[in-house]
């Protein structure tokens, strides 16, 4: 009968389970378009952020090997022996014209021959014995050449000390009218303390650093000169001129076989390679967040 069998057809999807294009339509609900939003794990994984992440790993290597290189500097694993700079040694075998003094030749007793050239004692201000502050006498000793020493070689000479500038120029210029025959001098050799302009209203020779690169400007006969870095402050056991006294020079304090200043560089370009890793996952994660934010933004736009 009509009204009582069971109904066929069209009207017999109604009750039953949803088939066809009906299947998905709930299943954008989690994001915009029907798809889930990545994750953090998931952008990261992306071949962009990979390839910065080994870009990362690159820029991280190379500042643990400057780390290395600097930690391996800040241990003196062959230190010199303690009083090794009280042994007298030619200069020769100390240093060369033009190097610079290694850290552990500062202060190193050198003898040294040659002779004075006239005209070249000056007087260089700021100079203390004792605690009393005064006036140096230096001048130009022409080193007498050898296979090691090339020549003309020229190596800055500190003399003697006075509290007087009357007595130091005095004596400078009783040096300039006659600097002597060859001498041989030894002394402590000290690294060149830099060049410094004159104060305000002082004389243009005015002088307040020991440098041999500010005495060479007023030296004679420079003319392819070689010249030792560093300066001499003779031994007071030469006979000095009137008025001048020995120059206080004890030797130097026994350094430290660590280096605390590398040791604190080498953590420095640790702490910098860990921030290249924390730059790539930082940068990875704003990434990630603006494609949230922008999902966001689409899903809430009319007409979706």
């Amino acid at each position: 009968m009509a009204g009582g069998g069971p109904s066929t057809g069209s009207g017999t999807s109604a009750g039953g389970p949803a088939t066809g294009s009906g299947a998905s339509a709930g299943s954008g609900a989690s994001g915009a378009g029907g798809e889930f939003a990545p994750t953090l794990r998931e952008v990261m994984l992306r071949p962009w952020w990979i390839g910065m992440l080994a870009f990362a790993l690159i820029v991280a290597a190379v500042f643990a090997w400057l780390g290395q290189w600097q930690l391996g500097r800040a241990i003196d694993t062959d230190p010199a022996p303690p009083g090794a700079t009280e042994n007298v040694q030619p200069i020769a075998d100390v240093t060369a014209p033009g190097e610079y003094l290694p850290e552990p030749l500062v202060g190193q007793r050198v003898e040294v021959a040659g002779s004075f050239v006239a005209g070249d004692f000056l007087v260089v201000s700021s100079r203390f014995n004792g605690g009393v502050e005064g006036y140096w006498v230096t001048g130009q000793l022409r080193v007498d050449p050898s296979t090691a020493i090339p020549d003309p070689t020229s190596l800055a000479v500190a003399l003697g000390w006075t509290d007087d500038r009357t007595a130091a120029d005095a004596a400078a210029s009783a040096l300039n009218a006659d600097p002597g025959a060859a001498v041989e001098l030894t002394g402590r050799l000290i690294s060149d303390e830099g060049p410094a302009l004159p104060a305000a209203g002082a004389a243009a020779t005015e002088m307040t650093r020991m440098s041999p690169a500010a005495l060479l400007g007023w030296w004679h006969d420079t003319s392819g000169l070689n010249v030792y870095r560093p300066y001499l402050v003779a031994d007071g056991g030469e006979t000095l001129p009137e008025g001048l006294a020995a120059i206080d020079s004890p030797a130097p304090d026994e350094g430290s076989n660590v280096n605390w200043l590398n040791i604190f560089y080498a953590v420095e370009w640790a702490i910098f390679a860990g921030f290249a890793f924390y730059m790539w996952y930082r940068l990875a994660k704003d990434a990630w967040e603006k494609e949230l934010e922008e999902r966001e933004e689409k899903a809430a736009a009319p007409g979706n």
